[in-house]
């Protein structure tokens, strides 16, 4: 309970923040709810699913910070979720490794059509580093729709794939606002769909299965 007040805490006062333009206020709040999540995950059942998770999460801390830093730190912020991303491929590559050709071209379709709208409008020196983001958040996406239907807990695949798609949608809106037309809205709907997506992640961590985590808890014996 204590993980979510915190986080509650820290989210509501970013969004206060943003409403009255206080960029200290959200640059000292904003790490909060993904810190809560981390202090949260703690209390789940040890596995590598887990730490792949966890640090996913502590490098999305560290974009949070740099994309709230003054001054233009986005690429910096970007590469920080890259890693992210990365992490969380990872943690989901250990559960399920099945093709799964209809979550593929779902990915895939996705990335294709931001990233042609992003790449339409001109992305200049950003161009390189927004594909490669573009190709790992798809892959990411991918392997979280995979586990659907797998041998995978229900739960854990509903919630990391709910996570996954709020997190791409969150990513698309910030393209969208950048560097094609932004509207007044979009922090309040990036950030909001950003902790839901990093929440439902994050709670899937708490559903895997019986004999990865039996089998961790027996290495840490050995």
């Amino acid at each position: 309970m204590g993980w979510l007040i915190l986080a509650l805490m820290g989210a509501v006062t970013f969004v206060y923040g943003l409403t009255v333009h206080a960029a200290l206020l959200c640059l000292l709040v904003k790490p909060l709810p993904v810190l809560a999540l981390l202090g949260w995950l703690h209390d789940a059942p040890p596995s590598e699913y887990r730490r792949w998770i966890s640090l996913g999460l502590i490098f999305s801390l560290l974009g949070d910070v740099l994309l709230a830093w003054p001054g233009d730190l986005f690429v910096f912020g970007l590469g920080a979720f890259l890693v992210a991303h990365l992490a969380y491929l990872k943690a989901y590559l250990n559960d399920c490794r099945r093709l799964a050709v209809l979550p593929l071209i779902l990915a895939l379709g996705v990335g294709a059509v931001l990233l042609g709208i992003l790449i339409s409008h001109g992305l200049g020196p950003l161009l390189v580093p927004v594909i490669v983001y573009g190709l790992v958040i798809s892959a990411m996406l991918w392997r979280a729709l995979a586990r659907l239907g797998s041998d995978v807990p229900k739960r854990s695949a509903m919630l990391a794939a709910a996570g996954a798609v709020a997190f791409v949608f969150s990513d698309s809106v910030i393209g969208i606002s950048r560097f094609v037309i932004p509207f007044d809205a979009a922090p309040y709907v990036i950030i909001l769909s950003y902790w839901l997506g990093q929440w439902g992640i994050a709670a899937s961590a708490f559903n895997q299965k019986p004999r990865l985590i039996l089998r961790e808890q027996a290495r840490s014996y050995i």
